[in-house]
């Protein structure tokens, strides 16, 4: 189980979906707004962003973001940067519209940045899963966090736990693979199950990359209990992450589909109470086919199974009433009580 606002994450509550805004704004407050809206009509449990501060967390390159984007990660970041003010106003809207607010910082300056604002929860990204000095940092804060872990193996993640739960500070994993987007044969849901094996005290969940929801609502039915998923108002806004973002009705369906599987999830094969009025009508009891006189010997040819099961010798019992000899007349298609053989 892990807390955070009023919010309590756990098998018994459920699944935690995290709107992933990240910066699908492309640097325009506005549509910041507009994401924060959407997410609260889709009926996310809270809204997350991306805290940049540009020249904080990156030296100056060329570099281009592997094949999201022919645009250098400079460039990218530098025009998504949302300042102090924008973020303090972000978070103040979500606290108005109901929704929880958090970010993830990718510099020491963000996560101080974020933890003035208020901010109940942190979020650390998978390029930061191995950033043992801003994980420190971030866990001395002693809020809750979520870590990503994509491109990190499971003895790179159990430093990263440790460093994080050193300072006694509430930690959830999440799995993900670092693809944009995944494939489907990359999504490795079997991760999951080796994360709660990994770390049987934590709540597990899965960040996705994938194009669709299907994925995600595949995690949730083996047990994740949180799922974070990139979403858009519109796949045409411009933006390297709004092209394999999900939209508003796939963000609402994945919201309302997470929740019935999680209904569904556990439990074990028993017969239900609730079941009892149709097996009343399917199942079938053993009767008779033909008239049976006093004395006679049941046989296949004067015994056999029909619904409904409202008899007192229900189908399984058949085989063991053959051979048995008739104690009164019995009509044909009558249902067999015990009274009526030895």
């Amino acid at each position: 189980m892990i807390k955070f606002s009023d919010i309590i994450v756990s098998d018994d509550n459920e699944p935690f979906i995290i709107a992933e805004a990240g910066i699908n704004h492309d640097g325009d407050f506005k549509k910041a707004l507009e994401l924060i809206d959407v997410a609260v009509v889709s009926g996310a449990s809270a809204i997350k962003f991306q805290t940049h501060i540009t020249d904080k967390e990156m030296i100056p390159t060329d570099m281009k973001p592997g094949n999201i984007s022919e645009e250098s990660l400079w460039d990218i970041i530098d025009r998504c940067v949302l300042n102090t003010e924008q973020e303090k106003e972000l978070f103040e809207y979500s606290k108005e519209k109901g929704i929880l607010f958090f970010s993830t910082p990718f510099s020491r300056e963000g996560a101080d940045r974020l933890n003035e604002l208020g901010v109940e929860l942190f979020k650390i990204g998978s390029g930061e899963c191995n950033n043992i000095p801003l994980l420190d940092h971030v866990a001395k804060f002693n809020k809750p966090m979520i870590l990503s872990t994509g491109m990190n193996d499971i003895e790179s993640i159990k430093t990263s736990v440790e460093t994080i739960l050193n300072h006694g500070t509430p930690l959830a994993v999440l799995h993900c693979t670092s693809i944009y987007p995944a494939p489907p044969e990359t999504m490795r849901l079997g991760a999951i199950t080796h994360l709660k094996e990994t770390f049987p005290d934590l709540e597990i969940g899965l960040s996705d990359h994938s194009l669709g929801i299907s994925v995600s609502l595949g995690a949730v039915a083996i047990g994740a209990n949180i799922i974070e998923k990139h979403f858009t108002k519109s796949r045409k806004w411009p933006g390297p992450d709004n092209p394999f973002s999900i939209e508003p009705n796939e963000l609402e369906q994945l919201v309302q589909s997470s929740k019935e599987i999680w209904k569904s999830r556990g439990g074990r094969k028993d017969i239900l109470p609730d079941e009892q009025p149709v097996i009343d009508f399917a199942y079938a009891s053993v009767v008779t086919i033909k008239d049976i006189k006093k004395g006679d010997i049941f046989t296949l040819d004067n015994l056999w199974v029909k619904r409904p099961g409202t008899g007192e010798i229900l189908a399984p019992e058949f085989y063991s009433i053959l051979n048995k000899e008739a104690l009164v007349d019995i009509p044909s298609e009558t249902q067999l009580t015990k009274e009526m053989y030895k």
